[in-house]
Protein backbone atom coordinates (compact mmCIF):
# COMPACT_ATOMS: atom_id res chain seq x y z
CA UNK A 1 0.00 0.00 0.00
CA UNK A 2 2.79 2.32 1.35
CA UNK A 3 4.60 1.85 -2.36
CA UNK A 4 1.14 2.99 -4.70
CA UNK A 5 1.10 5.98 -1.75
CA UNK A 6 4.81 6.54 -3.06
CA UNK A 7 4.05 5.58 -6.75
CA UNK A 8 0.89 8.14 -6.62
CA UNK A 9 2.80 11.27 -5.14
CA UNK A 10 5.47 11.03 -7.17
CA UNK A 11 2.94 10.85 -10.18
CA UNK A 12 1.32 13.76 -9.01
CA UNK A 13 4.74 15.80 -8.68
CA UNK A 14 5.96 14.76 -11.95
CA UNK A 15 2.26 15.95 -13.44
CA UNK A 16 2.92 19.56 -11.66
CA UNK A 17 6.49 19.86 -12.84
CA UNK A 18 5.11 19.19 -16.44
CA UNK A 19 2.79 22.09 -15.71
CA UNK A 20 5.35 24.09 -14.40
CA UNK A 21 7.47 23.82 -17.23
CA UNK A 22 5.04 24.39 -19.46
CA UNK A 23 4.12 27.70 -17.61
CA UNK A 24 7.72 28.31 -17.90
CA UNK A 25 8.00 28.01 -21.72
CA UNK A 26 4.58 29.72 -22.26
CA UNK A 27 6.20 33.00 -20.00
CA UNK A 28 9.71 32.99 -21.98
CA UNK A 29 8.44 32.32 -25.55
CA UNK A 30 6.35 35.68 -25.13
CA UNK A 31 8.71 37.33 -23.84
CA UNK A 32 11.42 36.71 -26.79
CA UNK A 33 8.10 37.38 -29.26
CA UNK A 34 7.84 40.61 -27.41
CA UNK A 35 11.12 41.66 -28.09
CA UNK A 36 11.15 40.30 -31.54
CA UNK A 37 8.21 42.28 -32.18
CA UNK A 38 9.70 45.78 -30.59
CA UNK A 39 13.30 45.20 -32.36
CA UNK A 40 12.06 44.32 -35.99
CA UNK A 41 10.01 47.45 -36.32
CA UNK A 42 12.87 49.78 -38.26
CA UNK A 43 10.45 52.71 -38.86
CA UNK A 44 9.67 55.62 -36.38
CA UNK A 45 5.91 54.48 -36.02
CA UNK A 46 4.23 51.32 -36.22
CA UNK A 47 0.57 51.35 -36.74
CA UNK A 48 0.26 55.77 -36.45
CA UNK A 49 2.20 55.35 -32.90
CA UNK A 50 5.65 55.56 -32.23
CA UNK A 51 7.90 52.83 -31.47
CA UNK A 52 8.64 53.59 -28.34
CA UNK A 53 4.68 53.19 -27.21
CA UNK A 54 4.83 49.55 -28.23
CA UNK A 55 8.04 49.42 -25.84
CA UNK A 56 6.06 50.71 -22.93
CA UNK A 57 3.43 48.76 -23.75
CA UNK A 58 5.51 45.37 -23.09
CA UNK A 59 7.17 46.88 -19.95
CA UNK A 60 3.77 47.54 -18.74
CA UNK A 61 2.40 44.32 -19.28
CA UNK A 62 5.30 42.24 -17.51
CA UNK A 63 4.94 44.68 -14.38
CA UNK A 64 1.21 44.18 -14.71
CA UNK A 65 2.14 39.97 -14.92
CA UNK A 66 3.59 40.36 -11.83
CA UNK A 67 1.13 42.65 -9.87
CA UNK A 68 -1.99 41.07 -10.77
CA UNK A 69 -0.87 37.75 -10.44
CA UNK A 70 0.06 38.42 -7.31
CA UNK A 71 -3.40 39.77 -6.03
CA UNK A 72 -5.25 37.21 -7.62
CA UNK A 73 -4.31 35.41 -4.59
CA UNK A 74 -3.21 37.05 -2.36
CA UNK A 75 -7.06 36.73 -0.25
CA UNK A 76 -6.65 33.25 -0.64
CA UNK A 77 -2.96 33.34 0.82
CA UNK A 78 -4.35 35.66 3.64
CA UNK A 79 -7.10 33.56 4.81
CA UNK A 80 -5.88 30.16 4.38
CA UNK A 81 -1.84 30.27 4.66
CA UNK A 82 -1.85 33.12 7.09
CA UNK A 83 -5.13 32.04 9.20
CA UNK A 84 -6.65 35.73 8.71
CA UNK A 85 -10.43 36.34 8.81
CA UNK A 86 -11.93 37.00 5.97
CA UNK A 87 -13.00 40.53 6.98
CA UNK A 88 -9.40 41.46 7.77
CA UNK A 89 -8.12 39.98 4.87
CA UNK A 90 -10.25 42.38 3.30
CA UNK A 91 -8.87 44.90 5.21
CA UNK A 92 -5.54 43.84 4.40
CA UNK A 93 -6.36 44.32 0.57
CA UNK A 94 -7.57 47.29 0.95
CA UNK A 95 -4.87 48.94 3.29
CA UNK A 96 -2.37 46.85 0.30
CA UNK A 97 -3.91 48.89 -2.39
CA UNK A 98 -4.51 52.34 -0.91
CA UNK A 99 -0.81 52.37 -0.09
CA UNK A 100 -0.25 50.52 -3.61
CA UNK A 101 -1.40 54.01 -5.24
CA UNK A 102 -1.20 57.12 -2.53
CA UNK A 103 2.94 56.16 -3.36
CA UNK A 104 2.79 57.73 -6.69
CA UNK A 105 2.45 60.84 -5.13
CA UNK A 106 5.59 60.43 -3.64
CA UNK A 107 7.47 59.39 -6.45
CA UNK A 108 5.59 61.59 -9.30
CA UNK A 109 6.88 64.44 -7.24
CA UNK A 110 10.65 62.90 -6.51
CA UNK A 111 10.49 62.30 -10.70
CA UNK A 112 8.95 66.02 -11.72
CA UNK A 113 11.65 68.01 -9.67
CA UNK A 114 14.85 65.78 -9.70
CA UNK A 115 15.03 61.94 -11.23
CA UNK A 116 12.96 62.08 -14.60
CA UNK A 117 10.17 59.71 -15.15
CA UNK A 118 13.22 57.09 -16.76
CA UNK A 119 14.93 56.74 -14.08
CA UNK A 120 12.67 56.33 -11.34
CA UNK A 121 10.53 53.64 -13.01
CA UNK A 122 13.44 51.69 -13.30
CA UNK A 123 14.46 52.34 -9.82
CA UNK A 124 10.98 51.75 -8.97
CA UNK A 125 10.80 48.26 -11.53
CA UNK A 126 14.04 46.79 -8.57
CA UNK A 127 12.03 47.35 -5.68
CA UNK A 128 8.96 45.70 -7.69
CA UNK A 129 11.58 42.63 -8.45
CA UNK A 130 12.83 42.32 -5.15
CA UNK A 131 9.00 42.69 -3.10
CA UNK A 132 8.01 39.93 -5.74
CA UNK A 133 10.55 37.85 -5.37
CA UNK A 134 10.08 37.81 -1.21
CA UNK A 135 6.55 36.62 -1.72
CA UNK A 136 7.88 33.32 -2.12
CA UNK A 137 9.25 32.63 1.11
CA UNK A 138 6.33 31.06 2.74
CA UNK A 139 7.45 29.75 5.85
CA UNK A 140 5.61 27.68 8.36
CA UNK A 141 1.76 30.04 8.11
CA UNK A 142 -0.03 31.19 10.46
CA UNK A 143 -0.20 34.97 12.45
CA UNK A 144 2.59 33.53 15.06
CA UNK A 145 5.00 32.09 12.33
CA UNK A 146 7.76 35.18 12.47
CA UNK A 147 7.98 34.58 8.68
CA UNK A 148 4.86 37.12 8.19
CA UNK A 149 7.42 39.84 8.90
CA UNK A 150 9.13 38.83 5.72
CA UNK A 151 5.78 38.60 4.20
CA UNK A 152 5.27 41.98 5.27
CA UNK A 153 8.55 43.38 4.63
CA UNK A 154 7.10 42.05 0.68
CA UNK A 155 4.78 44.14 0.80
CA UNK A 156 6.48 47.35 1.69
CA UNK A 157 8.75 46.68 -1.38
CA UNK A 158 6.21 46.27 -3.92
CA UNK A 159 4.04 49.14 -2.46
CA UNK A 160 6.89 51.98 -2.82
CA UNK A 161 7.88 50.45 -5.95
CA UNK A 162 4.84 50.82 -7.37
CA UNK A 163 4.68 54.58 -6.31
CA UNK A 164 8.15 55.17 -8.43
CA UNK A 165 6.78 53.07 -11.59
CA UNK A 166 2.99 53.45 -11.72
CA UNK A 167 2.80 57.08 -12.33
CA UNK A 168 5.73 57.62 -14.15
CA UNK A 169 5.48 55.31 -16.70
CA UNK A 170 1.60 56.37 -17.77
CA UNK A 171 3.50 60.24 -18.14
CA UNK A 172 6.15 58.83 -20.57
CA UNK A 173 3.03 57.71 -22.72
CA UNK A 174 2.02 61.19 -22.85
CA UNK A 175 5.17 62.19 -23.53
CA UNK A 176 5.88 60.49 -27.05
CA UNK A 177 3.05 62.86 -27.93
CA UNK A 178 1.71 66.85 -28.66
CA UNK A 179 -1.10 67.62 -26.01
CA UNK A 180 -3.47 68.32 -29.17
CA UNK A 181 -2.34 65.07 -31.03
CA UNK A 182 -5.89 63.47 -31.56
CA UNK A 183 -3.93 60.38 -31.00
CA UNK A 184 -3.43 60.59 -27.32
CA UNK A 185 -6.49 58.95 -26.18
CA UNK A 186 -6.29 55.88 -28.57
CA UNK A 187 -2.55 56.05 -27.39
CA UNK A 188 -3.58 55.42 -23.54
CA UNK A 189 -6.11 52.75 -24.32
CA UNK A 190 -3.79 50.52 -26.65
CA UNK A 191 -1.43 51.08 -23.55
CA UNK A 192 -4.18 49.99 -21.49
CA UNK A 193 -4.08 46.93 -23.41
CA UNK A 194 -0.85 46.20 -22.52
CA UNK A 195 -2.03 46.40 -18.73
CA UNK A 196 -4.37 44.20 -19.31
CA UNK A 197 -2.79 41.75 -21.44
CA UNK A 198 -0.40 41.26 -18.57
CA UNK A 199 -3.07 41.58 -15.55
CA UNK A 200 -4.77 38.70 -18.11
CA UNK A 201 -1.75 36.44 -18.44
CA UNK A 202 -0.42 36.86 -14.58
CA UNK A 203 -3.85 36.02 -13.06
CA UNK A 204 -4.18 32.75 -15.30
CA UNK A 205 -0.48 31.61 -14.87
CA UNK A 206 -0.21 32.93 -11.56
CA UNK A 207 -3.26 31.90 -10.04
CA UNK A 208 -3.16 28.16 -11.44
CA UNK A 209 0.17 27.51 -9.73
CA UNK A 210 -0.50 29.49 -6.47
CA UNK A 211 -3.72 27.63 -5.82
CA UNK A 212 -2.90 24.23 -7.21
CA UNK A 213 0.68 23.79 -6.88
CA UNK A 214 1.71 25.74 -4.24
CA UNK A 215 2.08 29.79 -3.09
CA UNK A 216 6.04 30.02 -3.90
CA UNK A 217 5.25 28.50 -7.52
CA UNK A 218 3.06 31.24 -7.71
CA UNK A 219 4.72 33.93 -6.12
CA UNK A 220 8.09 33.16 -7.69
CA UNK A 221 6.37 33.24 -11.00
CA UNK A 222 5.49 36.52 -10.56
CA UNK A 223 8.93 37.64 -9.43
CA UNK A 224 10.00 36.33 -12.93
CA UNK A 225 8.16 38.35 -14.71
CA UNK A 226 8.88 41.77 -12.99
CA UNK A 227 11.78 41.18 -13.83
CA UNK A 228 11.11 40.59 -17.40
CA UNK A 229 9.69 43.54 -17.69
CA UNK A 230 12.16 45.24 -16.43
CA UNK A 231 14.83 43.60 -19.33
CA UNK A 232 12.62 45.17 -21.53
CA UNK A 233 12.72 48.59 -20.13
CA UNK A 234 16.69 49.11 -20.05
CA UNK A 235 17.16 47.06 -23.74
CA UNK A 236 14.65 49.15 -25.17
CA UNK A 237 15.46 52.65 -23.70
CA UNK A 238 16.65 54.18 -27.19
CA UNK A 239 12.85 53.77 -28.33
CA UNK A 240 11.80 56.68 -25.97
CA UNK A 241 13.72 59.80 -27.97
CA UNK A 242 14.69 61.26 -24.61
CA UNK A 243 11.29 61.22 -23.35
CA UNK A 244 11.30 60.75 -19.17
CA UNK A 245 14.91 61.83 -18.96
CA UNK A 246 16.03 64.49 -15.91
CA UNK A 247 15.01 68.25 -16.47
CA UNK A 248 18.73 69.38 -14.82
CA UNK A 249 20.95 66.24 -14.86
CA UNK A 250 23.42 68.45 -13.08
CA UNK A 251 21.65 68.36 -9.64
CA UNK A 252 21.65 64.49 -9.48
CA UNK A 253 25.73 64.81 -9.75
CA UNK A 254 26.19 67.02 -7.35
CA UNK A 255 27.18 66.20 -3.72
CA UNK A 256 24.72 66.26 -0.67
CA UNK A 257 24.32 64.29 2.81
CA UNK A 258 27.22 62.54 3.60
CA UNK A 259 29.21 63.73 0.16
CA UNK A 260 27.06 61.32 -1.54
CA UNK A 261 25.41 62.34 -5.03
CA UNK A 262 21.77 63.80 -4.23
CA UNK A 263 20.39 61.04 -7.05
CA UNK A 264 21.70 58.45 -4.13
CA UNK A 265 20.34 60.36 -1.41
CA UNK A 266 16.83 59.96 -3.63
CA UNK A 267 17.19 56.59 -3.83
CA UNK A 268 18.24 55.79 0.24
CA UNK A 269 14.92 57.99 0.76
CA UNK A 270 13.17 55.36 -1.25
CA UNK A 271 14.51 52.24 0.12
CA UNK A 272 13.89 53.80 3.95
CA UNK A 273 10.67 54.61 2.79
CA UNK A 274 9.92 50.28 2.85
CA UNK A 275 10.20 50.46 5.97
CA UNK A 276 7.61 53.45 6.91
CA UNK A 277 5.13 51.54 4.85
CA UNK A 278 6.30 48.00 6.75
CA UNK A 279 4.98 49.70 9.82
CA UNK A 280 1.90 51.19 8.05
CA UNK A 281 0.35 48.27 6.00
CA UNK A 282 0.01 46.29 9.58
CA UNK A 283 -1.79 49.37 11.69
CA UNK A 284 -4.65 49.80 9.31
CA UNK A 285 -6.29 52.25 11.95
CA UNK A 286 -3.54 54.51 11.25
CA UNK A 287 -3.73 54.46 7.53
CA UNK A 288 -7.24 56.63 8.00
CA UNK A 289 -5.75 58.96 9.70
CA UNK A 290 -3.13 59.25 6.70
CA UNK A 291 -4.96 59.27 3.99
CA UNK A 292 -7.04 62.17 5.57
CA UNK A 293 -4.46 64.76 6.77
CA UNK A 294 -1.95 64.00 3.40
CA UNK A 295 -5.01 64.58 1.34
CA UNK A 296 -5.78 67.64 2.89
CA UNK A 297 -2.40 68.34 2.56
CA UNK A 298 -2.50 67.52 -1.48
CA UNK A 299 -5.82 69.27 -1.79
CA UNK A 300 -4.50 72.68 -0.43
CA UNK A 301 -0.98 72.34 -2.27
CA UNK A 302 -2.96 71.97 -5.15
CA UNK A 303 -4.83 74.98 -4.38
CA UNK A 304 -2.40 77.13 -3.99
CA UNK A 305 -0.90 76.64 -6.81
CA UNK A 306 -4.33 76.75 -8.72
CA UNK A 307 -4.73 80.14 -7.71
CA UNK A 308 -1.08 81.07 -8.77
CA UNK A 309 -2.61 80.26 -12.78
CA UNK A 310 -4.04 82.04 -15.48
CA UNK A 311 -7.48 82.08 -15.62
CA UNK A 312 -7.89 79.02 -18.27
CA UNK A 313 -5.36 77.03 -16.79
CA UNK A 314 -7.05 77.81 -13.41
CA UNK A 315 -10.22 76.05 -14.69
CA UNK A 316 -8.56 73.24 -15.92
CA UNK A 317 -7.44 72.78 -12.52
CA UNK A 318 -10.68 73.04 -11.17
CA UNK A 319 -11.59 69.96 -13.87
CA UNK A 320 -9.12 68.07 -12.66
CA UNK A 321 -9.90 68.48 -9.11
CA UNK A 322 -13.19 67.26 -10.01
CA UNK A 323 -12.17 64.33 -11.98
CA UNK A 324 -10.08 63.18 -9.35
CA UNK A 325 -12.61 63.23 -6.88
CA UNK A 326 -15.12 60.98 -8.28
CA UNK A 327 -11.84 58.18 -8.50
CA UNK A 328 -12.70 56.69 -4.74
CA UNK A 329 -16.01 55.68 -5.52
CA UNK A 330 -15.90 54.09 -8.49
CA UNK A 331 -13.08 52.10 -7.83
CA UNK A 332 -14.10 51.71 -3.93
CA UNK A 333 -17.07 49.36 -6.00
CA UNK A 334 -14.46 48.24 -8.94
CA UNK A 335 -11.38 46.95 -6.38
CA UNK A 336 -14.21 44.63 -4.58
CA UNK A 337 -12.96 42.40 -7.26
CA UNK A 338 -9.69 41.21 -5.70
CA UNK A 339 -11.07 40.88 -1.79
CA UNK A 340 -14.75 40.30 -1.34
CA UNK A 341 -15.89 39.26 -5.07
CA UNK A 342 -13.03 37.13 -4.92
CA UNK A 343 -13.87 35.25 -1.52
CA UNK A 344 -17.79 35.54 -3.01
CA UNK A 345 -16.50 33.45 -6.22
CA UNK A 346 -14.88 31.20 -4.02
CA UNK A 347 -17.55 30.10 -1.46
CA UNK A 348 -20.91 31.15 -2.90
CA UNK A 349 -20.64 30.65 -6.86
CA UNK A 350 -21.15 27.24 -8.77
CA UNK A 351 -17.57 27.39 -10.75
CA UNK A 352 -17.42 23.64 -11.47
CA UNK A 353 -14.22 23.29 -10.27
CA UNK A 354 -12.34 26.21 -11.58
CA UNK A 355 -10.03 27.83 -9.34
CA UNK A 356 -11.77 31.39 -7.93
CA UNK A 357 -8.47 33.25 -8.77
CA UNK A 358 -8.58 32.42 -12.61
CA UNK A 359 -12.07 34.43 -12.37
CA UNK A 360 -10.07 37.44 -11.62
CA UNK A 361 -8.77 37.14 -15.79
CA UNK A 362 -12.00 37.79 -16.86
CA UNK A 363 -11.84 41.56 -16.53
CA UNK A 364 -8.34 41.82 -18.08
CA UNK A 365 -9.99 39.62 -21.29
CA UNK A 366 -13.10 41.98 -21.33
CA UNK A 367 -10.26 44.87 -21.71
CA UNK A 368 -8.19 43.11 -24.05
CA UNK A 369 -11.54 42.68 -26.81
CA UNK A 370 -12.93 45.76 -25.69
CA UNK A 371 -10.73 47.92 -25.78
CA UNK A 372 -10.12 48.20 -29.31
CA UNK A 373 -13.62 48.76 -29.57
CA UNK A 374 -13.67 51.49 -27.30
CA UNK A 375 -10.78 53.36 -28.83
CA UNK A 376 -12.69 53.10 -32.20
CA UNK A 377 -15.79 54.29 -30.90
CA UNK A 378 -14.36 57.68 -29.05
CA UNK A 379 -12.47 58.52 -32.83
CA UNK A 380 -15.76 57.59 -34.66
CA UNK A 381 -17.86 60.09 -32.36
CA UNK A 382 -14.96 62.23 -32.25
CA UNK A 383 -14.73 63.02 -36.22
CA UNK A 384 -18.52 63.85 -35.83
CA UNK A 385 -18.46 66.04 -32.63
CA UNK A 386 -20.66 63.69 -30.89
CA UNK A 387 -18.05 61.89 -28.49
CA UNK A 388 -18.76 62.33 -24.92
CA UNK A 389 -16.38 64.77 -22.80
CA UNK A 390 -14.43 62.99 -20.52
CA UNK A 391 -16.93 64.23 -17.60
CA UNK A 392 -19.49 62.39 -19.33
CA UNK A 393 -17.61 59.86 -19.69
CA UNK A 394 -16.90 59.48 -16.19
CA UNK A 395 -20.78 59.69 -15.07
CA UNK A 396 -21.60 56.92 -17.52
CA UNK A 397 -18.66 54.65 -15.55
CA UNK A 398 -20.67 55.38 -12.49
CA UNK A 399 -24.04 54.19 -14.02
CA UNK A 400 -22.12 50.88 -14.95
CA UNK A 401 -20.28 50.19 -11.54
CA UNK A 402 -23.66 50.35 -10.11
CA UNK A 403 -25.32 48.18 -12.62
CA UNK A 404 -23.03 45.63 -12.47
CA UNK A 405 -23.76 45.48 -8.47
CA UNK A 406 -27.66 45.44 -9.27
CA UNK A 407 -26.83 42.92 -11.86
CA UNK A 408 -25.05 40.62 -9.58
CA UNK A 409 -27.51 40.98 -6.81
CA UNK A 410 -30.54 40.04 -9.15
CA UNK A 411 -28.89 37.11 -10.59
CA UNK A 412 -27.65 35.66 -7.07
CA UNK A 413 -31.40 36.05 -5.52
CA UNK A 414 -33.26 34.82 -8.46
CA UNK A 415 -31.84 31.13 -7.86
CA UNK A 416 -32.60 31.96 -3.98
CA UNK A 417 -29.79 32.44 -1.62
CA UNK A 418 -30.01 29.03 -0.57
CA UNK A 419 -28.56 27.68 -3.61
CA UNK A 420 -24.95 28.65 -5.19
CA UNK A 421 -25.16 31.59 -7.85
CA UNK A 422 -24.54 30.97 -11.77
CA UNK A 423 -21.18 31.87 -12.81
CA UNK A 424 -23.11 33.92 -16.10
CA UNK A 425 -23.85 36.37 -13.38
CA UNK A 426 -20.05 36.67 -12.51
CA UNK A 427 -19.33 37.27 -16.33
CA UNK A 428 -22.52 40.10 -16.35
CA UNK A 429 -20.73 41.69 -13.13
CA UNK A 430 -17.27 41.96 -14.77
CA UNK A 431 -18.69 42.96 -17.94
CA UNK A 432 -20.81 46.02 -17.24
CA UNK A 433 -17.54 46.66 -14.47
CA UNK A 434 -15.34 47.05 -18.05
CA UNK A 435 -17.45 48.96 -19.51
CA UNK A 436 -17.29 50.86 -16.67
CA UNK A 437 -13.34 51.21 -16.56
CA UNK A 438 -12.91 51.56 -20.15
CA UNK A 439 -14.89 54.61 -19.95
CA UNK A 440 -13.23 56.51 -16.72
CA UNK A 441 -9.29 55.33 -16.58
CA UNK A 442 -7.74 55.40 -19.72
CA UNK A 443 -9.87 58.84 -20.18
CA UNK A 444 -8.75 59.59 -16.73
CA UNK A 445 -4.81 59.54 -17.72
CA UNK A 446 -5.31 61.40 -21.17
CA UNK A 447 -6.76 63.78 -19.07
CA UNK A 448 -4.91 64.03 -16.50
CA UNK A 449 -2.04 64.09 -18.98
CA UNK A 450 -3.26 66.85 -20.77
CA UNK A 451 -4.99 69.38 -18.76
CA UNK A 452 -1.92 69.38 -15.82
CA UNK A 453 0.49 72.45 -15.82
CA UNK A 454 3.72 70.77 -17.51
CA UNK A 455 5.59 71.62 -14.25
CA UNK A 456 2.70 69.50 -12.15
CA UNK A 457 2.29 66.28 -14.63
CA UNK A 458 3.66 63.42 -12.30
CA UNK A 459 2.53 64.84 -8.91
CA UNK A 460 -0.98 65.33 -10.75
CA UNK A 461 -0.63 62.05 -12.25
CA UNK A 462 0.23 60.96 -8.37
CA UNK A 463 -2.65 62.59 -7.23
CA UNK A 464 -4.99 60.60 -9.74
CA UNK A 465 -3.07 57.46 -8.06
CA UNK A 466 -4.14 58.91 -4.84
CA UNK A 467 -7.32 58.87 -4.86
CA UNK A 468 -7.35 55.70 -6.19
CA UNK A 469 -5.53 54.91 -3.62
CA UNK A 470 -8.66 56.35 -1.42
CA UNK A 471 -10.42 53.89 -3.45
CA UNK A 472 -9.12 50.73 -2.47
CA UNK A 473 -9.05 51.66 0.87
CA UNK A 474 -13.03 52.19 0.58
CA UNK A 475 -13.12 48.87 -0.77
CA UNK A 476 -11.37 47.50 2.36
CA UNK A 477 -13.99 48.94 4.49
CA UNK A 478 -16.74 47.49 1.99
CA UNK A 479 -14.68 44.33 1.93
CA UNK A 480 -14.63 44.41 5.93
CA UNK A 481 -17.95 44.85 6.24
CA UNK A 482 -19.13 41.75 4.13
CA UNK A 483 -17.49 39.31 7.18
CA UNK A 484 -19.93 40.56 9.42
CA UNK A 485 -19.37 40.00 13.02
CA UNK A 486 -18.07 37.19 13.27
CA UNK A 487 -15.10 38.56 10.23
CA UNK A 488 -16.68 35.91 8.00
CA UNK A 489 -18.53 36.24 4.80
CA UNK A 490 -22.44 35.66 4.77
CA UNK A 491 -24.20 35.27 1.42
CA UNK A 492 -27.06 37.63 2.24
CA UNK A 493 -25.53 40.78 3.82
CA UNK A 494 -22.95 40.63 0.85
CA UNK A 495 -25.89 41.03 -1.23
CA UNK A 496 -27.74 43.47 0.74
CA UNK A 497 -24.26 45.65 0.22
CA UNK A 498 -23.67 45.10 -2.86
CA UNK A 499 -27.12 46.42 -3.54
CA UNK A 500 -26.85 49.67 -1.21
CA UNK A 501 -23.28 50.56 -3.49
CA UNK A 502 -24.78 50.19 -6.59
CA UNK A 503 -27.72 51.94 -6.08
CA UNK A 504 -25.51 55.05 -4.47
CA UNK A 505 -22.92 54.64 -7.73
CA UNK A 506 -26.01 54.87 -9.84
CA UNK A 507 -27.15 58.35 -8.21
CA UNK A 508 -23.92 60.00 -8.31
CA UNK A 509 -23.39 58.83 -11.65
CA UNK A 510 -26.99 61.09 -12.67
CA UNK A 511 -25.59 63.49 -10.83
CA UNK A 512 -21.79 63.73 -12.84
CA UNK A 513 -23.90 63.54 -16.06
CA UNK A 514 -26.15 66.48 -15.78
CA UNK A 515 -23.22 68.62 -14.34
CA UNK A 516 -20.20 67.34 -17.58
CA UNK A 517 -21.42 70.67 -19.89
CA UNK A 518 -20.04 73.15 -17.18
CA UNK A 519 -16.60 70.77 -15.92
CA UNK A 520 -16.10 70.59 -20.07
CA UNK A 521 -16.22 74.12 -20.45
CA UNK A 522 -13.71 74.38 -17.51
CA UNK A 523 -11.17 72.47 -19.62
CA UNK A 524 -10.75 75.16 -22.32
CA UNK A 525 -10.08 72.00 -25.25
CA UNK A 526 -10.21 74.83 -27.52
CA UNK A 527 -7.44 76.49 -26.46
CA UNK A 528 -5.17 73.90 -25.72
CA UNK A 529 -1.68 74.38 -27.22
CA UNK A 530 1.65 72.60 -27.02
CA UNK A 531 3.15 75.32 -24.42
CA UNK A 532 5.71 73.89 -21.72
CA UNK A 533 4.34 76.34 -19.03
CA UNK A 534 1.10 78.21 -18.33
CA UNK A 535 1.26 81.35 -17.11
CA UNK A 536 1.33 82.14 -13.57
CA UNK A 537 -0.02 85.38 -12.42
Amino acid sequence: MGGVVTEFKAMSLWAEADWIAAIATAVLVLFLMGGGFIASRKTEEFAGHPRGLYMLFFAEMWERFSFYGMRAILVFYLVRHWDFAEGEANGVIGAYGALVYIMPVLGGWLADRYLGQRKAVLFGGILLAIGHLLMAVEGDGGLSDPTINIFWAALAFIIVGSGFLNANISVMVGQLYSVTDIRRDPAYTIFYMGINAGAALGTILVGYLGETVGWAYGFGLAGIGMVLGLIVFVVYRPLLKGAGEPADPAVLARPSFGGMKFEVLLYAIGVASVAVIWGLIQYRDVMQWLLLFSGLALLGYFLKETFKLEPVARQRMFAILFLIALNPLFWGLFDQAAGSINLYTDKFVDRAGVPASLFQSINPIYIILLAPLFAWLWTWLGKRNLEPSAPAKFGLALLQIGLAFLVFVWGALSVGVENATPVLFVFLLYLFSTTGELCLSPVGLSAMNRLAPRYLASLIMGAWFYMTAVGNFVAGLIGEATGGESGEMSKQGTLDIYWDIGLVSIGVGVLVILVSPIVKRWMHLDTLKDDVLPART
